[in-house]
């Protein structure tokens, strides 16, 4: 009986040893033939100045920190090309201070459209009409002024350099392990 559950266990042990988890980030399933990917520059469709500039900048920051691949501005060098299209960029209010009724923290929402493709056969590695990416972020308060115009525009920039970290963050590990 000892013997039956020993090998039971040693069963179960090897048909789950190769189940497919993996750490994420740790994963590659991209041909063995890409070394560069070109990013050039998103579109911007939206009215939110230079956003297309801070998602380029974090997305080849996150590439070029999370993988061995080099990355290059122009498609024409690259092995793979990664385009995108800013179409919307949103905030919206999520919770407020229930002293000040100011709201304290925000959800955006960002959605994109994003095609990763093979630039010598064209083949199309990862594509998504709809690559939507929302996070919560706090709203830094004043208590002297809580109405501070000043407060609103110095939290801006810092909000959108942390939104679009994550955004990239997600977006490379969507293209690289083809989630």
């Amino acid at each position: 009986m000892r013997r039956r559950i020993f090998f039971a266990l040693i069963a179960a042990a090897v048909s789950t040893a190769g189940c497919g988890y993996h750490v994420a980030g740790r994963s590659d399933t991209l041909p063995k033939s890409i070394h560069v990917i070109a990013v050039p520059a998103l579109e911007n469709k939206t009215t939110s100045y230079r956003i297309e500039q801070r998602l380029t900048t974090a997305t080849v920051h996150e590439f070029l920190a999370k993988t061995s691949y080099r990355v290059v501005p122009d498609p024409a060098n690259g092995d793979a090309v990664l385009r995108g299209k800013v179409l919307s960029l949103e905030a919206v209010p999520l919770l407020f201070d229930t002293a000040t009724g100011r709201a304290t923290t925000m959800l955006v929402t960002l959605k994109c459209e994003i095609t990763f493709e093979e630039r010598e056969t064209g083949k199309v590695l990862y594509h998504a009409d709809n690559f939507i990416f929302r996070n919560q972020y706090e709203i830094s308060t004043d208590a002297k002024n809580p109405n501070s115009i000043k407060n609103f525009f110095e939290e801006q920039d810092p909000a959108l350099d942390r939104m679009a970290q994550d955004f990239a963050a997600r977006l490379v590990a969507a293209v690289v392990e083809n989630y």
